[in-house]
């Protein structure tokens, strides 16, 4: 079986401090940090015995992970075994990077954020140095705040061509054409962020061929969708996984609706859906007529959780 995991555990601590995040500078306990390694652990030690499936993982941590040694081990680990994909994480890159050397560099990616005014601009474009000499594949991107514009606009110039810059649309902001084309003009693919995606009833590969796992092992369909398929550990998911329709009116966030079967995304991250990387330039993909977002297909049944 081929399985994509978004893996999100219980670390909810971040050396951030982003108005815009609800876990902006929170700090885990002692205790908290220890049962969070403990279920990394445990989730690595159940993929590494999946030698009968293929497996791709994403880590979406509230916090920031890659500070974490287990992340850092667990991205490794996980890279160099025959039956993983792809490996992930969502990261600020505050951390070092020299870790990634350890690595397969075919299968580690990281999807990284750049926050303005939480790290100096030098240091993060040095970050995205040090993985370019690494030839660790990976994207960059900011939210889409007008406080945020031009330090995108320098980051684009300075990044290689090659790495996409994404943008996410802010929460609850709502954005008026002008503002819109300022930052389609440097993300082309930002007209699928800017307004939430359709879904209720839609054909989602959630739920089929991607899953939410937390650190008990509790798997959801994904992380959005609260009702529950099984447990990883005691395989009882499996006769759950198949198609069926969205169950929530909208989807506005990427690692969901990039799933959506009725959006060409899997087509433009073609190779790099975990990682938010596109198979090709993106203006290309503008060009061959993939942005803005299709019409939808005829929906399923709303099928069970």
């Amino acid at each position: 079986m081929d399985l994509t995991i978004l893996y999100r555990g219980p670390l909810a601590s971040c050396d951030y401090d982003c108005p815009y995040c609800p876990f902006a500078k929170r700090r885990d306990s002692v205790e908290q940090l220890r049962s969070d390694r403990a279920a990394l652990e445990r989730f690595t030690g159940w993929a590494s015995a999946q030698t009968g499936d293929r497996l791709s993982v994403l880590f979406t941590p509230w916090g920031e992970g890659l500070v974490r040694s287990w992340y850092r081990k667990a991205l490794v680990d996980l890279s160099r075994l025959e039956h993983t994909g792809r490996v992930a994480i969502q990261t600020n890159l505050s951390g070092r990077t020299g870790w990634l050397a350890d690595a397969d560099r075919d299968k580690v990616a990281l999807w990284c954020t750049y926050h303005p005014g939480q790290t100096p601009y030098e240091r993060f474009l040095g970050r995205c140095r040090e993985l370019t000499a690494l030839g660790v594949r990976y994207s960059v991107g900011v939210v889409g705040l007008d406080e945020h514009l031009e330090e995108a606009r320098r980051l684009r110039s300075a990044l290689p061509p090659e790495v996409y810059l994404w943008v996410n649309a802010a929460e609850g902001h709502t954005y008026t054409d002008e503002q819109a084309a300022r930052w389609t003009a440097l993300d082309p693919l930002f007209a699928y962020s800017r307004h939430p995606h359709r879904s209720a009833g839609l054909p989602c590969r959630t739920g089929e061929s991607v899953i939410s796992v937390d650190g008990e092992g509790t798997v959801r369909r994904c992380h959005f969708v609260r009702a529950e398929l099984g447990n990883l550990y005691d395989d009882s998911y499996r006769s759950a996984l198949r198609p069926r329709g969205c169950p929530l009116g909208v989807c506005d966030c990427h690692i969901g609706y990039v799933h959506l079967e009725t959006l060409p995304l899997y087509d433009v991250f073609a190779g790099g859906v975990l990682e938010r990387i596109p198979a090709r330039p993106v203006r290309e993909a503008a060009s061959d007529g993939l942005v803005p977002p299709g019409p939808a297909r005829r929906p399923l049944p709303l099928a069970g959780p």
